[in-house]
């Protein structure tokens, strides 16, 4: 059996299908009663608060561990779930980290998020390591006002990376859990291009047929907008990105095709995918 945290969102839910029709036994993890696809067992708990995971990791061989939020948060204490893991019998973890992890190693998101990784490599557990830039997925925080204004609101509007999506993040993660030859394994998942965020609201007007306006924000206002839903701290170092990406944030990374032998899905492929969220 595989548990699955963050199983309801932009990763876990298509990691969860792709285990399922794998054929492995998936026990869903998320902070809020949720559905989950058949044959699936759901376990509401909060990371925050290992030892609500005990009844998840009950006969599970494999964990996909995705931080929430507070848990990049100074103070918390992540490597918690890695000792209780462990004590359950799990043998293998998945962790998501953050490309940032390498680019920036001083930011101080990352530095907490390196402690993670090293108190996994020290673990004694099989592991592997995914780092993933920016998501292609966080583009549904404009829907709303996609839908509502025909505009989308975003910083530095002409400051690009290689976004990716979370399905390609999603099927590494699936490879990485069920086969011995990703142990050990740190892999820096990008996608095809590198493209800007006025470019992406080009492109989900060109899927939707109808203009979408670009209002560009300044990074103060996207601050304040972050910190809604993540840590000050994390708003910052991901600001510190795509405002300013270093050359290894713009790399075209080789490692999704490296894994699925084929190149990872371009922006557009993940609009087409998800336009209806913006109709």
């Amino acid at each position: 059996m595989i548990v699955v945290t963050g199983a309801t969102g932009n990763v876990g839910r298509p990691l969860t299908r792709a285990l399922t029709e794998a054929g492995e036994q998936v026990t869903a993890v998320s902070r809020h009663a949720a559905a989950v696809p058949d044959g699936v067992r759901h376990v509401a708990a909060d990371l925050a608060e290992p030892a609500g995971l005990t009844p998840a990791l009950d006969g599970a061989k494999a964990l996909f561990l995705l931080l929430p939020g507070d848990l990049h948060a100074p103070g918390a204490r992540p490597a918690d779930i890695i000792g209780l893991a462990e004590a359950s019998g799990v043998r293998r973890i998945v962790l998501l980290s953050s490309q940032g992890v390498a680019t920036r190693p001083l930011g101080p998101s990352r530095v907490a998020m390196r402690a993670l990784e090293d108190a996994l490599r020290e673990s004694g557990l099989d592991w592997a390591v995914l780092r993933p830039g920016g998501f292609a997925s966080n583009a549904l925080a404009w829907a709303e006002s996609v839908r509502t204004q025909g505009a989308v609101a975003a910083p530095f509007g002409d400051v690009g990376v290689p976004v990716v999506d979370p399905a390609d993040i999603a099927e590494v993660a699936a490879a990485c859990l069920l086969d011995d030859r990703h142990t050990g394994g740190v892999y820096e998942l990008t996608g095809p291009e590198v493209i800007t965020p006025r470019q992406q609201a080009e492109a989900i007007a060109a899927a939707l047929g109808s203009p979408v306006r670009f209002h560009e924000l300044t990074r103060d206002e996207a601050k304040a907008a972050m910190t809604q839903f993540v840590p000050a701290e994390l708003a910052d170092d991901t600001l510190d990105i795509i405002g300013a990406p270093n050359p290894a944030e713009l790399r075209i990374s080789p490692d999704v095709e490296r894994v699925l032998g084929r190149a990872p899905r371009p922006f557009n492929g993940w609009v087409a995918r998800n336009i209806a969220a913006f109709r």
